[in-house]
């Protein structure tokens, strides 16, 4: 039971998860983490801890990464939906930079696993989302970095719809540019 579907996307490391969904009419079971068909499919991690956000409609958060302590992620919506995207900040990686982002919600159930070394972002597109992630590492507050999630060299086409007012910490409207990273690195 609980046998997953794995996509891997067009940059190298990062994987989409579709998991065995069982339902019938009280409503549905799934495995949202099991060690060892994830080992199978190629992610190996041992997940030290969980997180969970609730976000509006407009809420952009990232474009977040840890500079010292990375994290491996394996991220999915509980409630809602959101435009997930990673960025790839692996140095010397053909693909540094580059951007892939997955509509995850909780019809779709998908999870999104993100590897050490990728900034991380999402945008809230439905009006209200539960976010749930596993982490490699634990959070160090002194440790965090960012990247400005508008940055028109990586240039992630965000689904802002018309009217739709982002709504973000005043850190995420600070961070630098990938070129600063790259500069830092």
């Amino acid at each position: 039971m609980g046998k997953i579907i794995v996509e891997t996307c067009e940059i190298e490391g990062l994987k989409v998860i579709t998991p065995a969904v069982f339902g019938d009419t009280r409503g549905y079971f799934m495995e949202t983490y099991n060690y060892n068909d994830f080992k199978e499919a190629g992610i190996d991690q041992i997940f030290v801890q969980d997180n969970q956000s609730a976000s509006k409609k407009g809420v952009l958060r990232g474009l977040h990464f840890q500079k010292e302590y990375p994290q491996d992620k394996l991220v999915r919506v509980i409630s809602g939906e959101v435009f997930d995207v990673a960025v790839d900040l692996r140095k010397g990686s053909k693909t540094f930079g580059k951007w892939f982002g997955v509509l995850l919600s909780a019809e779709n159930k998908k999870q999104f696993f993100i590897p050490k070394n990728f900034a991380h972002g999402f945008l809230v597109l439905s009006d209200y989302a539960e976010f749930a992630y596993k982490c490699t590492d634990f959070y160090h507050p002194n440790d965090e970095g960012g990247i400005l999630y508008n940055d028109p060299d990586i240039g992630v086409e965000w689904p802002i719809s018309e009217g739709m007012e982002l709504v973000m910490s005043e850190k995420d409207t600070k961070w630098g540019s990938i070129k600063e990273f790259g500069q830092n690195a």
